[in-house]
């Protein structure tokens, strides 16, 4: 019996998807919910199940093709078993390669140069490009003379250089509304970057004394995605206008606080969201931010983790950034842009000690945060993670 395989229903806001690429093809056997194709949205990749098991008999969309909810893909004849493959074909044996033919002897080898040489020969060298070592002289004592540099063999020429490829590939999906988003967020906002530093001593002592028991009773370890998560909801709490948004002529204040985590992934950055952020325990951030980072390495997160937001943070110090201006992820008004922990000197009660040091950057949308409130956020997080008693107490 034939089955058809027909795309998914797409969430609503998703218009249509790309069929990226088939994982079989006809004639091959499947079994049942065995992914079948990749489909990619704007934000994440769909799995296209087998709803039975059977034989792929007929494949109705080519790779790259657009696609839309509940279009025809393939057909999948059920019970169906593949045909046998064609047995290989029996290597043939080379023929043993002939001994090559004896090297003729060597010509014999100009004496060995003294070394010595005139102005003249070594001018003509310099010119012609002849290593004087490897010249016989023919003067006095053994000398390399002129004459000797010009009837000497000319240096080999430097092999032509290879063909100068190049490749074209379309972006993906996900690519592309990166770059729109990205653009988009650029023009349409009056984006301003803000810096700062914060010592992370305090931070790593209260790591390095409460971790083995943080992740003996939580089962996640101690990381420092709970202390950041933390600090910016307290900036936000003091700075309503940072967790703001435009809408045409009005400015919205949301009163929660849904945090979006960017993860690099091998498709492109995407950012899903921590929702009510400011109800969660340090020991249920650490699980969701770890959650969300192996979901979207995997390709299995959802449009629901990716959709809303009202701040966002991105970490460029996993891959050694020292600095950075982050682009707000519109419709948002700003970003926190976390560093490398790198140890300089600093000034300490009058004393130069050694610190673990973290730039900073709030990049935000100027035409609702004014300066002085961008810089005052800023503080506050600074603040909060230098004494980190302060998010528990609230002060």
């Amino acid at each position: 019996m034939s089955t058809e395989i027909k795309v998914p229903k797409l969430p609503e806001s998703v218009a249509d998807a790309t069929l990226v690429t088939w994982h079989k093809k006809p004639g091959d056997a499947v079994a049942r919910d065995e992914n079948l194709a990749d489909l990619e949205t704007d934000k994440v990749v769909l799995e296209v199940p087998a709803p039975v098991a059977g034989v792929l008999k007929e494949i109705k969309v080519a790779a790259g093709t657009t696609v839309t909810s509940d279009q025809l893909l393939a057909i999948v004849e059920a019970g169906a078993t593949a045909a046998a493959a064609p047995a290989a074909a029996a290597a043939t044996k080379p023929a043993a390669a002939k001994a090559p033919a004896a090297a003729p002897a060597a010509a014999s080898a100009p004496a060995p140069s003294t070394g010595k040489s005139g102005p003249a020969a070594r001018r003509v060298a310099a010119e012609t490009g002849t290593d004087l070592a490897t010249v016989p002289g023919s003067g006095l004592g053994g000398a390399i003379t002129k004459s000797d540099v010009k009837a000497a063999p000319a240096a080999p020429a430097l092999p032509a250089a290879g063909p100068r490829a190049e490749r074209r590939v379309p972006m993906t999906r996900l690519r592309a509304r990166i770059a729109e988003r990205l653009v988009t967020a650029q023009s349409t906002q009056a984006l301003l970057t803000t810096f700062n530093e914060v010592d992370l001593h305090a931070v790593q002592e209260l790591r390095a004394r409460y971790k083995d028991k943080f992740e003996k009773n939580h089962g996640v370890k101690l990381g420092f995605s709970s202390f950041f998560v933390r600090a910016c909801i307290e900036g936000l709490k003091r700075f309503p206008v940072v967790n703001a948004a435009v809408d045409g002529n009005d400015i919205v204040y949301r009163e929660f606080f849904d945090i979006g985590m960017a993860v690099s992934t091998d498709r492109g950055l995407v950012v899903p969201v921590l929702r009510d952020a400011d109800a969660l325990s340090f020991a249920q951030i650490e699980k969701a931010v770890g959650d969300f980072a192996a979901r979207a390495r995997a390709g299995s997160l959802t449009m629901d983790d990716l959709t809303g937001g009202t701040f966002s943070i991105t970490n460029g110090g996993v891959f050694g950034s020292l600095l950075s201006t982050p682009i707000v992820n519109s419709p948002q008004s700003a970003i926190l842009g976390m560093h490398k922990i790198q140890e300089r000197p600093v000034v300490v009660d009058g004393q130069i000690v050694i610190r673990p040091m973290m730039y900073l950057a709030l990049t935000y949308d100027h035409r609702i945060i004014d300066g002085k409130e961008a810089v005052q956020f800023l503080v506050a997080v600074k603040e909060c993670l230098e004494d980190p008693g302060r998010l528990l107490l609230g002060v």
